[in-house]
This record gives C-alpha cells, structure tokens and sequence, in this order.
C-alpha cells in the first residue's frame, strides 16, 4: 500500500545538512506504526515527504503503486483529498464552522454531498464520542474534545492513510490517553494504514509497532521504554 525506499532528504546553503538517507519502509492496509527519533532529526519533514507537502533529494514513495515524485501539484493535491488523513498537534479545526461542518470538509473537497455526506459526518462524530456536540463551535470545546474532532475529520472519508503529527501535544495525559485510544480503535475499524510521528514512548506504544528514525534511515524499536506520560 505505501512503499517507501532508498528516500533521503537534505537542506543546502552556506551550511549544508543531511536530514536522514536510505529511508525504507512497507505498509499495508491496517499497519500502524509508530516513528520516533530525536528532535530535529526530520520526523514531520517525513510525513511532509509521504503527504506529498516537501519532495525527495532521492528515492521512491509509492501509493497503491503511484510513484509520487511523477505527480504534479494539482495531481498530488487530488491524491491528498481522496487517499490520505492528517492530525496534528495544534488541531487545525475552522473555528466559525460548527463540528459537523467541520468534520464534512473532506467529504466536500472529494464531492461527497447530501444525504450520504451527512450520514457519514454524524457516524463519525458518534464515533468519536461527541453526538450530542455536533453543532458546538470550537470555542466551546476542550482540546480534548477538539483533538477529537480532528479524527473523526481525518478519517471520514475513508483515506487509505493516516498520518498523524504530534496528536497529544497540547493535551493533559488523561485526555491524550483518550484520544491515543480513540484514535488506535478508529483506525484499526477503518483498516487505514496510519503513521504517528511522536517523541512520546507512552504514546508509540499505542501502535502495532514502533521505527526510531536516524541520519541513516529507519530501525525497528527492539524493546519498549519505560512508561512514560505522552
């Protein structure tokens, strides 16, 4: 489903600096992976990489057989709404739209309308835990609540990816232990493949497994750290 290899990243100028090289990695449908690494190493210029956002010095990231790197800026922009989801730490969510107006955007962008789109917001939002919240505005939501929202919108069109930057943040450990969960179950009834970038042991055990990401590539985690909050 996502095929990734040999990818390498770079910065020049008077100071040039390698990000990471010989990048590999496979997923398929219902993989979800955990990347860490130390801070600055480049784990959200990866997610940039994967989202088509930033583009490879060398290599080759492939979805469902589409090498990127072939892709125009309008094609990766269709190929955005249709097949990927996005998290993010600091939420993103239109604070003058209502929550089912927000969590219905992608379902808009990839021409999904009327009764099909609202049923899909509503299961999604009842998913989620926040029924009863559907016409709240953002200002009236907790980060919790908001971080909660920012799922169900990412997945409510069905992508066949998910990746998610940092999703816990801004939150307190109890509600990130919740969305980590909520995100871990939405994720695994979808079947996406889904990537969480985090510097959070706690939160990387959450996935199926978890990739510690170097200047020389990615390796599979051998144990699990101690505890930690995420």
């Amino acid at each position: 489903m996502l095929s990734i290899h040999a990818l390498a990243k770079s910065y020049a100028g008077p100071r040039p600096r390698t990000v990471f090289s010989d990048v590999d990695l496979e997923l398929v449908a219902g993989d979800y992976v955990a990347v860490m690494g130390e801070s600055g190493i480049g784990k959200s210029t990866l997610l940039n990489m994967i989202a088509g956002l930033d583009r490879a010095d060398a290599g080759s990231i492939r979805l469902d057989g589409t090498e990127l790197a072939a892709l125009d800026d309008d094609a990766l922009t269709l190929l955005r709404r249709s097949a990927m989801g996005f998290v993010f730490q600091a939420f993103h969510i239109l604070p003058y739209l209502t929550v089912a107006q927000n969590v219905s955007l992608p379902l808009s962008l990839c021409g999904v309308t009327g009764d099909e789109a609202s049923a899909r917001v509503a299961a999604m939002i009842e998913a989620v835990g926040l029924a009863d919240r559907d016409t709240a505005l953002p200002r009236e939501l907790s980060g919790g609540e908001l971080q909660r929202i920012a799922i169900a919108r990412a997945l409510v069109h069905r992508p066949r990816l998910v990746l998610v930057d940092e999703p816990t943040g801004n939150l307190d450990p109890e509600s990130a232990q919740q969305v980590l969960r909520l995100l871990r179950d939405c994720m695994a009834e979808s079947g996406a493949a889904g990537i969480l970038v985090t510097h959070s042991p706690s939160a990387a055990r959450t996935a199926d497994r978890t990739l510690v990401l170097s200047r020389t590539g990615l390796r599979e985690q051998a144990a699990h750290s101690p505890q930690e909050s995420p």
